[in-house]
């Protein structure tokens, strides 16, 4: 009896990969990992040259992205029945090998694994192998340290509502935005509103060979899904 096993690979840097995710991979058998259709998948970016030649790749492709508003009662379905399915899958594989799920970041930490984690209760062994965040890799990009002191530090989705958006930005001392890509001129107007926005930067593929880093005002309109927006903190210190 195998185990399905989610090991965190950290924000993009090979290098930043923690050693048993490391020789969890090396050693995989089996390894799934999402991607988009017709993409090679970050996650399988990250891992490119640490499988063995003989690994069983499973690639999982999303069958809806952006094409669906999430508000919609049919993403939800559709999204659904891709996690359970592939849940099935992941468990009967492992009745004989151990499978490696491949995630960015912290899989416990917005991972689509999460997803699946829930699914496997009852079905399969599971094990998470806990990895550095996304937002880590970007505020140590900055050179600058997120909170100070007492600093409150709130996370946020920019797919939230503008008003929401705003709220959080003027209710908290440190502040990260993730999942920006098309709702950028949304967060510019919440964080104006909120008198955070001269504050503000913005890191694309942190740690990732083509990271950049500039203020959140000088960035363009059109910025990739892998971009977060920070706010550093500047609370009580010695």
């Amino acid at each position: 009896m195998g185990k399905v096993i989610c090991v965190g690979l950290g924000p993009g840097d090979p290098d930043l990969m923690s050693v048993r995710a490391h020789r969890l991979i090396s050693a995989a058998r089996h390894v799934a990992f999402f991607r988009k259709k017709g993409l090679c998948g970050q996650a399988r970016k990250i891992v490119e040259g640490l499988l063995a030649g003989d690994v069983a790749e499973h690639p999982m492709e999303y069958p809806v992205t952006t094409e669906i508003p999430l508000d919609d009662p049919e993403y939800n379905r559709v999204l659904a029945e891709f996690y359970e399915g592939w849940a099935e899958q992941l468990a009967e594989l492992s009745r004989t090998d151990d499978v490696i799920v491949l995630c960015e970041g912290d899989p416990f930490f917005f991972g689509s694994f999460m997803h699946l984690h829930s699914r496997l209760r009852g079905k399969a062994m599971v094990e998470v192998v806990p990895g550095i965040t996304g937002m880590s890799g970007c505020w140590t990009a900055t050179d600058v340290p997120i909170t100070w002191g007492d600093d409150v530090l709130t996370v946020a989705m920019a797919t939230l509502s503008e008003e929401e958006l705003t709220a959080r930005a003027a209710n908290t001392d440190a502040l990260v935005v993730m999942k920006i890509g098309r709702n950028i001129g949304k967060l510019r107007r919440a964080l104006t509103a909120a008198g955070r926005l001269e504050d503000a930067w913005l890191v694309e593929r942190g740690t990732m060979p083509d990271q950049t880093v500039q203020r959140l005002v000088d960035a363009p309109d059109d910025v990739p899904y892998f971009s977060i927006a920070l706010v550093h903190g500047n609370g009580r210190r010695p």
